[in-house]
């Protein structure tokens, strides 16, 4: 059964840098060897984050890019889509845009900004997965 985990932002670093917290996820699911797509926002935030990812530390180098940039969107663990882009859907998805993350993954991972004005759309998204049948769970970061 697929699940959607939402992570709640918390700690003043991940307040400051909602992608760093992204960075962190995409390091723990690179590591445990799961191809991830990553539903950016808009162009700037592929950019952003995929500036972050270079600037993971030396030993941490998670291959990755924005899709439809090189041919090899297939051979690439971490794909960051833009939504003009029509990546093909991963086992793991973590979704950073505003509407519910289109089925075809096993697991999705919502990212909770701290400002409350924001998560109200995603306690409607909470709902939709609901509805949808999935398994939903909440970390606090």
């Amino acid at each position: 059964m697929a699940r959607a985990d939402f992570y709640l932002i918390a700690k003043p670093r991940f307040r400051e840098e909602p992608l760093r917290l992204v960075c962190e996820l995409v390091r723990k699911s690179y590591a445990a060897e799961l191809w991830t797509l990553i539903l950016a926002r808009d162009a700037e935030q592929a950019e952003a984050l995929d500036d972050l990812l270079w600037d993971m530390g030396e030993d941490a180098y998670i291959p990755h890019q924005i899709a439809g940039m090189d041919e090899e969107d297939d051979d690439t663990p971490v794909l960051i889509a833009t939504p003009d882009f029509d990546a093909p859907m991963r086992a793991l998805v973590i979704n950073l845009r505003d509407e519910v993350a289109p089925p075809g993954f096993e697991r999705v991972l919502e990212v909770v900004p701290a400002d409350d004005s924001a998560r109200e759309p995603l306690r409607e998204r909470w709902k939709q997965y609901k509805a949808a049948g999935l398994d939903l769970a909440k970390h606090d970061m």
